[in-house]
Formats: structure tokens, sequence, C-alpha cells
């Protein structure tokens, strides 16, 4: 986003960042899981109203709990949650079968009803996936079915090849009619590029099955090493299209939690985890870093502090090293579908103690959690631990100064009217002005920063108006209000007018 500083009341607002004076910003995330009805929707073949409601619910518990993202699976198997693009069929998730059109955009549902909460959607795709489960055929109006050399088989299941460049090629523009068509915060993955392997009767491993892409594509290099350039440059090659598209939608991945272990790369984390990102799924997570071809990144840090093989705090330390210094944010992921399991996860403040460790360390920048339905039914008081001990104010998420660091011009004529319940509060903004949404801040006193996310009550899309009402009022109070605009990464404008009003 390139913008111009513009001269307002005679000040000149260019800032490098608003972040300076406080550094309290904290990326607060969910997935939601679509393959195989995990999340939504609940099971296949709802009318659409069902379907919508079940997911205007998670919207709401999401921010309730005062999160700020949700990042939603649109493509989990080779398949499609969204009708602006035809490349692949419609997901038998939706209507229980594949190719159905369920009658509606999902994703555009989504987005909106995200949007209108001020939560950030971040589309997850799956980019190798075609079946789920041994034995599962792949369905007869696929593109798939019509180019087999695209498609390996693996354990009873199908996969798009990862070394045949076709079809990586097909797949980042699948990814990339999505970021032309819909009006998404984000493109995310998760750990699955090569699968994980599989093991025969004699514990051996089960070849993979790309020989022929190796034989042909292979160039000299090892096996091993073809996978990880192969898996790299489909990283790389995805995060220059999104960014020639739209260079303010974010590219994430959430990998496994362990790159390599240290007895098999003295740089690797202290750690003798079964898997590797390195070595088992060719996913060198630390050249994407090192390279900048990604974001943010989340690893998926499902283990507890006293798991010795792959403990906690040992691997947020080491994540922490391999981010410093880069443009790459790093967020934690978090196990929530283990809560109320193993011993460790019976302990209710589990996940409490890991989200107040990381922001002891000053290196993480917010959370995502796996196992949503965990929190919708409030396992081991889940919610309401994380209502009342991390997650008790509302918070604007992370920024990401390399994509753009200028914020929007302040905002102007901030007024107050009380009505019988409260109070609405308006202003109006330059019609060619950055705004994305605007951050309300209040105080029953008078010095106080908008910086501050104590004071924050609440944000508002600019898409839906310049408007909000506030109902949490006092009688014989006074109250302060301040209004900031922010922009589409978190870039916030100055609040330049006060409104006070007694009650």
């Amino acid at each position: 986003m390139k913008k111009i500083c513009m001269l307002f009341f005679s000040f000149l607002f260019c800032f490098v960042s608003v972040l300076g004076k406080n550094p309290e910003r904290e990326f607060r995330g969910v997935w939601i899981a679509t393959v195989d009805n995990i999340n939504w929707p609940s099971k296949p073949g709802l009318s659409i109203e069902e379907q919508k409601q079940e997911y205007i619910d998670i919207v709401e518990q999401i921010k309730e709990l005062n999160m700020n993202a949700i990042i939603m699976q649109v493509r989990p198997t080779a398949d499609r949650f969204y009708a602006k693009s035809s490349k692949e069929p419609w997901s038998r998730y939706i209507t229980g079968e594949s190719g159905k059109n369920p009658g509606y955009d999902p994703l555009e549902f989504f987005i909106e009803e995200a949007h209108k909460r001020n939560l950030e959607f971040h589309a997850w795709f799956n980019p190798y996936r075609i079946t789920l489960k041994k034995g599962e055929e792949i369905p007869e109006n696929h593109i798939a079915k019509k180019n087999p050399s695209w498609v390996i088989e693996y354990d009873k299941k199908f996969y798009y090849d990862p070394g045949n460049p076709k079809a990586r090629e097909f797949t980042e523009d699948v990814i990339i009619d999505v970021v032309k068509n819909y009006d998404i915060d984000g493109v995310h993955m998760d750990d699955y590029f090569y699968p994980y392997p599989v093991l025969d009767k004699n514990k051996k491993v089960v070849s993979f099955g790309d020989n022929k892409s190796y034989k042909k594509y292979g160039n000299g290099l090892k096996l091993e090493d073809w996978r990880r350039k192969n898996t790299d440059i489909f990283v790389k090659e995805l995060s220059q299209k999104i960014k020639q598209v739209k260079p303010y939608v974010k590219f994430g991945i959430s990998p496994f939690g362990v790159w390599r272990n240290d007895d098999k790369d003295p740089t690797g984390s202290k750690t003798r985890a079964g898997a590797e990102n390195y070595d088992t799924l060719y996913a060198d997570t630390r050249t994407w870093i090192k390279n900048e071809w990604i974001d943010y990144i989340v690893p998926q840090i499902y283990w507890d502090f006293n798991l010795k093989v792959a403990q906690y705090d040992i691997l947020v330390d080491w994540w922490i090293n391999e981010v410093k210094g880069s443009n790459v944010n790093l967020y934690v992921g978090h196990a929530a579908y283990k809560m109320g399991g193993t011993k460790a996860w019976r302990n209710e403040n589990e996940l409490i103690k890991q989200i107040k460790f990381n922001r002891e360390t000053g290196n993480v920048q917010g959370s995502v959690f796996f196992g949503f339905d965990k929190i919708q039914n409030n396992t081991l008081n889940i919610k309401n631990n994380l209502l009342e001990k991390v997650y008790s104010n509302k918070i604007l998420p992370s920024t990401t100064p390399w994509i753009d660091t200028v914020p929007p011009r302040p905002i102007t004529e901030l007024s107050g009217k009380k009505i019988k319940d409260g109070v609405i509060i308006t202003w109006s903004d330059f019609s060619k002005n950055y705004t994305d949404y605007y951050a309300i801040y209040r105080s029953t006193n008078k010095n106080f920063s908008e910086l501050d996310s104590k004071y924050l009550i609440a944000t508002v899309k600019k898409k839906y108006g310049m408007e909000y009402t506030d109902k949490e009022i006092k009688s014989g109070e006074t109250y302060y209000y301040k209004v900031s605009p922010v922009d589409k990464v978190h870039n916030q404008g100055k609040a330049v007018q006060e409104l006070i009003l007694n009650f």
C-alpha cells in the first residue's frame, strides 16, 4: 500500500510507526476446520440458514472472547467453499455430495460476517491433499481425474505431486483466484505439504512414490533435497503472486512444531520429536523465514511444559531465535484440542501458562488455537479462563511494518448524543483516507493514551458506518472518548480529537 503523507490541521502526520510508544498488540486467532466436518458445518446437508447460523455462532464466540482473527479452512481436499472459481468441485463437506452447488457463496458469507465483527479473515488452504481417507475415490468431475500424471497414491490416499510443476502451479493459481476475488486478510497453510510418512508391516517407511517426477525434474539433487526444493519453490512463488495481486494480504504458514532435533543438527531444538519439518515433511521453515517469503509463522507447539522430548518453553525459545531480526511475525499454535486429555492437559491452566510465558518473552506476537470445539464446550473452564486471565481486554492485532508503515489521517467531527441507555458516538472521515476500521477508546481519566489497549472498548469496520453505541456507562461519571483510524495492516492513526460526556 503506497500512501502519501498529508498535511492536516497544520501538523504533518507521517509516522514510521505509532507502536513505538506502546507495543501492546497481539494476534489472537482460532482455526476453524471444515475437513470431515470437524468444526463447520457440523454435518453435511444442513439448510443454508442452519449453516449460516452455525457460522455466526462461531464468530460471535470468537468476538466475545476478545479474539481478533479467524483462520477458516476453505480448501480442505482439493475442493472449494467458494463460488468465484470453478477449477475444482464444490466440497462434499457442505452438501454431502462433491460438486453440488450449496446455493450460496460460503466464503463470501464467512468474510462478511467476520468483518462485521472486525475479525481478520485468513483463508486456510491445504495445497496437495485430494482425498482424506483410505479407499476414498477422486470425484469423477475432478481435474485430478483428467490429469493422472499430477497424482500420487500413498497409503490408499491421493495427493497432488509437489514435484510436478504443473500440479504445483495449478494449486498456486487456485489460491490466487481467491486472493483476487475475495476480501481476505490472509492466506494460510498448515503442516501438510508432503504427507506424514507411513510405515509398512516391518516398520519401514513406505516410499512416497514420486520416482517418475524425481527422475524427470531432480537435476542431480538428492531425493530429500529435491523434495525440500519443491516445497521452497511453492512457498516462494505463491508469496510473490499474492504480493503482486494484493500486497496487504498476509501470507502465513503453521508448520509442525519442530524444525530439526539437535541430534540431527546442532542448530536445531533440544528435542527428540518423532517427526521433523526438515527431514520428515521436507519443509525447511528456516529458509522461508530467512528469505521472508512469509509474513507470519505459527509453529504448532502442541506440547506441555513437562514433556521432555518436546518441551513447550524450549521450543518457544527456539522459534523466537529463528525469527529474530526478520520481517516475520511469530505466533504460537496451541493445542486446545488436548484439554482434558493426559495429566498435563487436565490442568485447566496449561494453556493460560503458555500464553503468559509467550508474553513474558516479549517476542511472541500472538496465539492461535486448534480445537475450537473444546472452547465452544468450555472444556475445563477454558472459555472463562481465557477471558478472566489473559483476554480480559480487547486488543488490536500485530502490525507488519515491512508491508506498510504509514497510518491513516485522523478522523474529524467527533461528537456524541445521549440516548436512553447510553450514547451514540459519530465521526467523519476523508473519502480517500486509507482507513479500514476505527478503534474506539474510553476512559474516566482525561489524560489517557489511545495506544493503550486497556481503554479499547470496540472496533468498527469503516464499510459499516462511522458510529458506535456505547451502553456500558454509569450514572454520575464523566467519560472521555477517542477514535483512531486504522488501516488494513493495523497502522493506527492519531486521535486528535477528544469527546467529553457527563452522565
